[in-house]
């Protein structure tokens, strides 16, 4: 009998119907959409509808991701959901995604890494599902960023968008699956992405609603200066110790936070031959979700194929970097989804 490996055995994802388009967003911004596209290379975002709360979205990527690989929700044991945008404090937002599902008996939890909590989330499902042979886990990213935006920032206003993305962690075949795993965290740089307001620190009150701390805030040059100095060297480093080099990839799928951020990374990795997963033109960053999205959509196009030795790298607020390199077992798809 073949030996099993862990890896993923389908995704799925879900983005809100309504489409704000760069014109929309630069009059409140007070900027232009020309601006916004040529700094960006982003054309339109998703909101979530006024009744539309970060569970929501997460379950329908999470239908979709089951459906693509087979799997019935009796089968998961795990459901670990990353958002940093998450329904209230409490309860978890895994345990609305669990309860709708219907998936009774699963341990669920929350992680927030951010963008990079994708593949956190992964790297914790995979360790799981070796632990426990025979089970199998669901990875949910999702958020909604529309809700915690200064509609007059332009440094972040035109950036956010609104979706989910989803995976199923399990058996797949000998020679497929994930290969391994790099996280790394930097508390030093913690300022850089924040939204200040809300927790113990400095909880909700008339004060901090005036003064717009529940905002979420960001340092953009700061944000690039320190991916392009740390990203780069993660994924170099994941790489060699599996024993592969940058021009081996087949498909590169980042996280989604700028096209001229994006279009640099690739160049200081090496990954220029790999063919690169993007959805930001259409969607923005889409936070903890940029990375299943992406990954969802390649998959499903056929922008990856089986066999594909495959990068995702996600990267943003704490600061932190996770990359995961994995060989590529395509799933037996319909290829339609929940809309």
């Amino acid at each position: 009998m073949a030996k099993q490996s862990t890896g993923i055995l389908g995704t799925g994802s879900y983005l809100p119907k309504e489409e704000v388009a760069n014109e929309e967003v630069a009059a409140k911004a007070g900027v232009t959409a020309e601006w916004i596209q040529r700094k960006t290379q982003i054309s339109s975002r998703r909101h979530a509808a006024p009744d539309e709360a970060t569970s929501d979205l997460a379950i329908r990527a999470a239908r979709n991701a089951l459906s693509q690989a087979r799997v019935d929700i009796g089968q998961i044991g795990y459901i670990i959901v990353s958002t940093s945008t998450g329904d209230s404090p409490q309860p978890p937002t895994s345990y609305l995604v669990q309860d709708a599902l219907g998936g009774r008996g699963a341990a669920c939890f929350d992680i927030n890494v951010v963008c990079s909590g994708f593949v956190y989330a992964l790297a914790l499902a995979h360790s799981l599902v070796e632990l426990r042979p025979g089970t199998y886990a669901l990875v949910v990213a999702a958020d909604v960023y529309s809700r915690i935006l200064d509609a007059t920032d332009r440094r972040t206003a035109v950036l956010f968008g609104d979706g989910a993305g989803a995976a199923v962690v399990g058996p797949v075949p000998e020679r497929s699956g994930i290969i391994g795993f790099d996280l790394s965290s930097d508390g030093s740089a913690s300022q850089l992405i924040r939204v200040e307001a809300g927790g113990s620190r400095l909880p909700a009150s008339h004060e901090t609603v005036e003064a717009g701390d529940h905002f979420f805030r960001m340092d953009g040059r700061g944000v690039l200066n320190y991916v392009m100095e740390h990203v780069p060297p993660v994924l170099e480093s994941l790489m060699v110790r599996a024993g592969f080099q940058p021009h081996e990839v087949d498909v590169f799928v980042p996280h989604q936070a700028n096209g001229v951020m994006v279009t640099e990374l690739v160049e200081r990795a090496g990954l220029t031959g790999a063919r690169i997963a993007r959805t930001l033109e259409r969607y923005g960053n889409v936070g903890s979700a940029s990375v299943p999205v992406a990954l969802d959509e390649a998959n499903r196009s056929g922008l990856i194929k089986d066999g594909d030795l495959v990068l995702l790298a996600g990267f943003g607020g704490g600061m932190s970097i996770g990359a995961c390199l994995l060989h590529w077992s395509a799933p037996t798809v319909p290829v339609s989804q929940e809309a």
